[in-house]
């Protein structure tokens, strides 16, 4: 198989500064795990002023394609630390999906309808080019990120976290105030403190492929149900960059894994799927999904996050995503904790509404499993019904799951939002993702600089907004922004550092902000 999807030299190894000390060095913070999670979770610290040590036991990024689909609101963490704009030109941007049973074209569907956002619904980009533009980045910040450097041990003490690390020149320990685990789906962390996934393995198997190829094809997700050229089982096609295609092909549970991955198997199939040989196998991969996790994702001083806390099928990339958005939900609440500026109870809210969203993720994944590779007759049955509705009544469509794509979560109930009992006719309730719109010569998205955001249908005096929060002001020419809020000139809204509603204000007072600032933060637990 061709090798480009290893285009990076590896990474050298430099000896590390608390290498070889007599006492073990001390750090705010360490977090374990290179990869997507691990990176954006140190660059948002590191813009935030808190220093950071990276570790990953690699010497390279990783390789094959891996996670290739990246969502709006992924791509709004991305603009905020400062690597979006890379990944959009390198990336293909889509919006358009079509499923198809056979050859019929079943429906198709817009996961953008509405106008005005900033960032396309997704763009396909190889992970390993997500991995170097986050890397640039986190070397820019000059985050402290060493590579071949092992965890084999840990313990956990009252006032931190003592570590064991391997390197090429020997081992040697680091005491760390708090550690984040983001160390994949096999996390040595998480077996270090004895803690097993909670959840369901599937049986069902299914082949991955990146294949390089000249193709006049538009730029959609086609996702086909029982396929002529692969009869009885379903299909996923993507366009990637640089002429890159990834196909999904499920294999029976029965198949054997390391003989359907030679390319003398793989290519074969392949070619029945695109009626010529025209391509390079770029990677093949056969995978086993599971939809699992972590009972708590806190435990006292060390905090998982992405694969190492929650696993989920790779139907609607809901993954790398999510794993993305625990990074950008656990930044601003370690910051403030480890500035002083919140309690450390703080951090007991990311466990609960990032378990809250591994819940829905693994809802939505395990749905779209039993739909996609039924396990009974009876689901079969239902699965055919609905499909064979669906090419002429819209209303079945919604049964209709080939993996429903990657959304944020809203955080229904958490205790940091302040509850609205107030008439509304649009607009995000508390715990709701905020939607992008035009301000100005810019976009909302644009103004969410990772702190706390006064976002108002007029100029609110300086005196009544409270210290460490930005406000925006929305004209009268931002129409559109102030239907999708139902912004009067005397409504609010407090937006969290995540972009996510903390309270919102028919009528915005100091008192009120400050009550409502108070509880996003983690200071009082009601009002």
């Amino acid at each position: 198989m061709a090798g480009s999807n290893r285009p990076f030299a590896q990474f050298s190894y430099a000896p590390s500064p608390d290498q070889g000390r007599a006492r073990p060095a001390r750090h705010p913070l360490i977090i374990v795990g290179a990869g997507p999670v691990g990176l954006t979770l140190a660059i948002d610290l590191a813009q935030r002023g808190i220093r950071v040590v990276l570790l990953d036991d690699s010497d390279r990024i990783g390789e094959g394609s891996r996670a290739i689909c990246f969502a709006q609101r992924t791509l709004e963490i991305f603009d905020r630390l400062g690597v979006a704009g890379p990944m959009l030109a390198r990336g293909v941007s889509w919006q358009v999906g079509k499923v198809y049973q056979a050859n019929t074209l079943l429906y198709q569907f817009d996961l953008l309808p509405e106008a005005g956002h900033k960032m396309p619904a997704f763009i396909n980009l190889q992970q390993f080019h997500v991995e170097k533009f986050l890397i640039d980045q986190a070397l820019a910040l000059g985050i402290d990120l060493r590579w071949k450097n092992r965890v084999v041990a840990l313990r956990k003490e009252a006032d931190g976290v003592w570590l064991t690390i391997e390197t090429p020149d020997g081992c040697f320990d680091l005491i760390a105030d708090h550690v984040v685990a983001c160390d994949g789906a096999r996390s040595p962390i998480r077996t270090m403190l004895g803690l097993n996934f909670a959840g369901e393995a599937f049986e069902d198997q299914f082949l991955i492929a990146d294949v390089r190829m000249r193709a006049e094809l538009p730029v959609e997700r086609r996702f086909w149900f029982d396929p002529p050229f692969h009869s009885g089982q379903s299909c996923l096609l993507h366009k990637q960059p640089d002429n890159v295609w990834r196909i999904d092909l499920q294999l029976s549970p029965q198949a054997d894994a390391e003989h359907e991955r030679q390319p003398s198997v793989v290519r074969p199939r392949i070619e029945r799927m695109l009626g010529h040989g025209a391509f390079e196998l770029e990677w093949v991969s056969i995978y086993r999904f599971q939809c699992r996790r972590l009972e708590r994702f806190v435990h006292g001083r060390v905090i998982f996050a992405g694969d190492a806390a929650h696993q989920v099928s790779p139907f609607g990339a809901r993954g790398a995503n999510s794993g993305i958005q625990d990074a950008d939900n656990l930044g601003w609440k370690l910051a403030l904790v480890m500035s002083g500026a919140s309690p450390e109870g703080l951090l007991e809210t990311y466990d609960s509404e990032r378990s809250q969203a591994a819940d829905e993720n693994i809802l939505n994944s395990t749905r779209a499993t039993d739909f996609i590779a039924p396990r009974s007759v009876q689901e079969r049955r239902f699965r055919n019904a609905a499909l064979a509705l669906a090419r002429t009544q819209p209303f079945a469509r919604r049964f209709v799951n080939s993996g429903r794509l990657s959304l944020p979560t809203a955080y229904a109930g958490s205790r940091l939002s302040t509850p609205c009992s107030e008439r509304w006719a649009a607009g995000p309730m508390p715990g709701a993702p905020i939607p992008d719109a035009p301000l100005g010569q810019g976009h909302l998205s644009e103004r969410m600089d990772g702190g706390f955001v006064l976002l108002s249908g007029s100029v609110v005096p300086a005196a009544l907004v409270p210290a460490g929060v930005s406000h925006v002001a929305v004209a009268a020419p931002d129409v559109l922004l102030r239907e999708r809020f139902d912004l009067s000139n005397t409504a609010g809204y407090l937006i969290r550092p995540d972009g996510h509603v903390a309270a919102r204000f028919r009528a915005v007072t100091g008192t009120l902000l400050d009550r409502a600032l108070r509880k996003a933060k983690g200071m009082v637990d009601a009002e």
